[in-house]
């Protein structure tokens, strides 16, 4: 990893920037429109070009009850107890939601909170798995009250998904269950197949690929988030911490060959140091190709005094932030980060899995304005409102006295109307 020595914030944020590929957005659309017209077919289609083999796009009982047979009960325990604990931090959010009634003048207008119809959710897989993402989106979706709770995830080359990811899968409440992946699930999701029913809304984690399918998708189904490479921030002031700072980067660094770790200090020596603690980690670890080339080509070691470090950590808004401190309250205006995590002994590796926290995170500075995946994507705010005559009569002059000044005369005459 490189050390920078950064003077000026507002520069060197000029110069971090998100890349997009036009070419990517090109194969998409053509997906897109492929699926659009040709639903299942082409679905079978994009899997068979990616290696995999399916006849029937939807996992059965069957499916999932020989899933079950194919793991270890060490990894049901752990995919429960993940569940247990994202479970318990969802449930205390979605006690909060209590639904409003204000009354006035003979008005009365009641907010309540109601569960969305149905949520498809992405599950990366094909040559990896990823349960622990089933876990993540299925459960808080389950915990707000969404009856159709719909998983897709790309099939291994034997046409099957991981059999770790169906058991999370069902584990956690979802109800359908379909062997398609990439951009195409996507679309499937979107705009519905004779097997696959379309969705309200699109959750998960994806490649770039999934990523710009969302995006393109955007105007005909919600989605959560546009979720890009992991990313780890690290704001550190303690020389004895350094080998656990490098462990994380690394740990984040090993997703894949884009993804975006760095440092954070006011200390040349700590820099010298972490930089030195990585290196020498990197002589022996697994997946060295990957975490290697990610942290030469994209990571960096920022020294620079303490107001540019919150300036920056703001500003990037990483998906993840810790902070390996002495005095973590010198860190207190530090806001806009997907994820902070306080201490040595709280990894983000661990927050993506068992910590009770979501994974499923706001990458791309987009932490400036949302969290992680959570209750709150799978419900809406219902308004209901029920008015009087003699409110109408209170309100009618300001009511004329707006829908003039704003050339809506119509408006004005609906109310005028009841008023007769």
């Amino acid at each position: 990893m490189k050390i920078i020595s950064i003077n000026n914030s507002e520069q060197f944020l000029k110069k971090i920037g998100t890349k997009n590929s036009s070419k990517n957005q090109k194969i998409v659309e053509s997906i897109l429109k492929n699926v659009k017209n040709n639903g299942d077919v082409a679905l079978k289609k994009y899997e068979k070009k990616f290696g995999a083999r399916i006849s029937s796009l939807r996992v059965s009982q069957r499916d999932i009850t020989s899933a079950y047979s194919k793991v270890s009960k060490e990894d049901i325990s752990a995919i429960k107890l993940a569940k247990s604990r994202l479970s318990k931090a969802e449930s205390a959010v979605r006690r909060q939601f209590k639904d409003i009634t204000v009354k006035f003048n003979g008005t009365k207008l009641s907010k309540s909170f109601v569960p969305i119809d149905s949520v498809g959710c992405y599950v990366p897989g094909g040559a990896a798995r990823y349960p622990s993402s089933a876990i993540m989106s299925v459960i808080p979706a389950k915990i707000a009250g969404v009856k159709r709770i719909v998983v897709v995830s790309p099939p291994n080359s034997s046409g099957n998904i991981d059999p770790l990811t169906i058991v999370a899968a069902d584990i956690c409440g979802a109800t359908e269950i379909y062997k398609t992946g990439g951009a195409q699930s996507i679309v499937a999701l979107a705009y519905g197949t004779s097997s696959i029913k379309k969705v309200n809304k699109i959750v998960g984690p994806g490649g770039p690929f999934v990523t710009l399918a969302k995006y393109l998708v955007s105007n005909v189904v919600s989605i959560d988030m546009m979720a890009g490479p992991t990313e780890l921030g690290i704001v550190i002031d303690s020389a004895a911490d350094v080998d656990v700072a490098a462990l994380d980067l690394i740990s984040q660094a090993e997703h894949s060959s884009d993804t975006f770790c760095y440092a954070l200090t006011s200390s040349n020596s700590i820099a010298k140091k972490l930089q030195s603690s990585v290196n020498s980690k990197l002589k022996d670890i697994q997946r060295a190709k990957i975490v290697k080339f990610s942290l030469e080509s994209n990571g960096f070691i920022g020294v620079c005094k303490t107001s540019e470090i919150i300036d920056i950590a703001n500003n990037l808004a990483p998906e993840h932030l810790e902070i390996i401190s002495k005095n973590p309250k010198r860190w207190s205006k530090i806001k806009n980060p997907g994820l902070i995590l306080y201490g040595k002994s709280s990894p983000s590796s661990a927050s993506d899995y068992l910590l009770g926290s979501n994974h499923i995170l706001p990458t791309n500075g987009f932490g400036k304005t949302r969290g992680s995946l959570s209750v709150l994507d799978f419900v809406k705010l219902l308004t209901k409102i029920e008015t009087t005559k003699k409110d109408l009569q209170k309100i009618s002059k300001s009511m004329k006295n707006l829908t003039l000044a704003e050339g809506l005369p119509n408006h004005y005459e609906a109310v005028r109307g009841r008023l007769k």
